[in-house]
């Protein structure tokens, strides 16, 4: 399938699993889709397994996104423990796509806590609570790992009850944008089906101890971090001469700042010297460098104090500080801003997942985990750009409940190709009308936009304050959450949220019975500390007491405290 087929089915509103092997293009559609989802008003949720991955997409760990954390399960306790963070009820609110990258690195169980999370904030038993979820990933590479840093590709999230219940459409990309060269591609496609041949081998094993061709050292991918930073330190070291020092700034919240720096490449203190060999970590097209491209710092600026350095290919670039950001709803949350070098004489294979590398040297030796092997050689664009430090034959190895997966993705994929082709484009574009309508999207027709009746977007009002227009006009919670098609609840945190900014409004009309107000002030008295005025201690009260009162009932009464 190719991207634009991929692209084509996404905008049709189905749950959506993207795949393809390493360098077919997968982050950039995903970015593409983000940009068409803003272009047309609706909000998504952009999310990655790892915090390298999310940095590649301005997003934040799915983890940190659903609120869940390191947790391996949720109780009745955490979900409203949850339901008390305010910032979790805005952000699902909004939130109308999901986009999850790299899902083969999450755990089966957290997908299914993620679907969780998502019918609770979103009062919606469907999966995912009515979300349109687009998943990304390549199960050929790695997996998750334990709590003792092992593989553990049994749990993958294909195996959950989240993915059985959202049958995801699934989008097999087929182009490749990395590898240059045949034999290349022909070797890491045996690998994905698990037929290498001899021929392979013995390719590879022409490139043990093979020289590259280029000036420079090529970049070291270890299995472990300790090789990587004995390998840097000890090398920059060797070279004499001033060492320069760049400092990373950030600003917005100091959480989100940390999650950033712990998830980014960048350092916080770079070190350079003149003629480190260096990395880029980022993509700037327009700067004439892309995640992974190599270079060797040959001076740096008298004015701005900005190393230069100068390509593989013999350009020379000065590097000015790049940003990496958190965005939630296309506003920024938090950023980071560092010189986008990192030392390039070695790096992990895991942090060089996602990167295009022009030469490396690779120690296939000492790999523990299916895909390691893929990952490392998957990076590189030629073979020639190999030169192996040793090769067990085990580092080819792929998970065998993958390649039987795989085989049965390939297939649903060649179906949908096949679906999706046969509809005329009229169709195709009231499917994805229909669906941008139902999420409150905007649709350029002839130049006007078009949207769907008392949507957020029709009026660029505050959906708070459509809330409150309704409330003004004598409505109650139940008349305005189906005029609205929201839930009680959310409608409820409206008015909550209303109270605060706008206490002179009336809201006598939606007022509970005395003896609730009473029940809930009583109980509320009986807390101490940081419980006072959180529901689920009050909750427990009431229910210790024989009262049953939902969330909705208790946030309500409240509010006439």
């Amino acid at each position: 399938m190719t991207q634009d087929q991929a692209f084509n089915i996404m905008k049709t509103g189905v749950n959506i699993y993207l795949t393809g092997s390493a360098g077919s293009g997968k982050t950039h559609l995903l970015n593409r889709y983000i940009s068409y989802l803003h272009d047309h008003d609706v909000a998504v949720a952009v999310t990655a397994s790892t915090g390298i991955a999310a940095t590649h997409m301005n997003g934040m760990t799915i983890h940190g996104w659903a609120g869940i954390g390191i947790r391996e399960s949720l109780d009745e306790k955490d979900m409203q423990n949850l339901e008390e963070k305010k910032y979790l009820w805005k952000r699902f609110e909004k939130a109308r796509v999901l986009i999850i990258d790299e899902v083969s690195m999450l755990h089966s169980y957290r997908l299914d806590m993620i679907d969780q999370v998502c019918r609770r904030f979103k009062r919606n038993n469907q999966s995912f609570g009515g979300l349109q979820v687009i998943l990304s990933g390549d199960f050929f590479q790695l997996p998750p790992i334990n709590k003792n840093n092992e593989n553990d590709s049994k749990n993958m999230v294909f195996t959950s009850e989240a993915w059985e219940e959202m049958r995801p459409a699934i989008c097999y990309l087929t182009e490749q944008h990395r590898q240059e060269d045949s034999v290349m591609t022909d070797i890491l496609n045996n690998i994905r089906s698990n037929s290498i041949k001899d021929k392979h081998l013995n390719h590879l094993r022409s490139r043990i101890g093979a020289k590259l061709k280029e000036n420079q050292k090529p970049t070291r991918l270890y299995t472990h971090n300790v090789n990587v930073d004995n390998e840097n330190i000890k090398e920059l070291l060797e070279i004499k001469g001033e060492e320069k020092f760049f400092h990373m700034t950030s600003s917005g919240s100091d959480i989100l700042v940390e999650i950033l720096k712990k998830s980014c490449l960048a350092h916080q203190d770079l070190k350079l010297k003149i003629g480190a060999e260096v990395m880029f970590i980022k993509n700037n097209l327009e700067g004439g460098y892309v995640n992974g491209t190599r270079g060797i710092v040959k001076n740096f600026s008298g004015f701005t104090n900005n190393p230069v350095v100068e390509l593989s290919n013999g350009k020379t670039i000065e590097v000015s500080p790049e940003t990496w950001a958190i965005e939630e709803d296309g506003k920024k949350k938090a950023s980071i801003s560092q010189i986008p070098l990192r030392l390039a004489w070695a790096i992990t294979i895991h942090k060089s997942q996602g990167m295009s590398l022009d030469n490396a040297e690779i120690d296939l030796s000492r790999t523990f985990s299916y895909g390691m092997g893929y990952v490392a050689l998957s990076r590189v664009r030629t073979l020639a750009g190999v030169s192996l430090i040793g090769l067990h034959e085990d580092a080819l190895k792929i998970d065998p409940d993958v390649s039987k997966f795989d085989e049965f993705l390939q297939k649903q994929s060649e179906e949908n190709e096949n679906m999706f082709g046969k509809l005329r484009k009229d169709q195709r574009e009231k499917m994805e009308h229909e669906f941008l309508l139902r999420v409150g999207g905007v649709i350029s027709t002839s130049g006007k936009k078009q949207s769907r009746s008392r949507s957020v977007h029709d009026t660029k009002v505050s959906t708070i304050m459509i809330t409150k227009a309704l409330l003004d006009e004598g409505k109650d919670i139940k008349e305005i959450a189906k005029e609205r098609n929201l839930t009680r609840g959310t409608i409820t945190h409206h008015i909550e949220q209303i109270m605060l900014e706008y206490p002179e409004t009336q809201i006598y009309h939606i007022r509970p019975k005395q003896k609730y107000i009473d029940l809930v002030s009583k109980a509320n008295k009986k807390l101490e500390g940081e419980d006072i005025g959180k529901l689920n201690p009050i909750k427990l009260i009431l229910e210790s007491e024989g009262h049953e009162m939902s969330f909705e009932d208790i946030r309500l009464a409240k509010l006439f405290i």
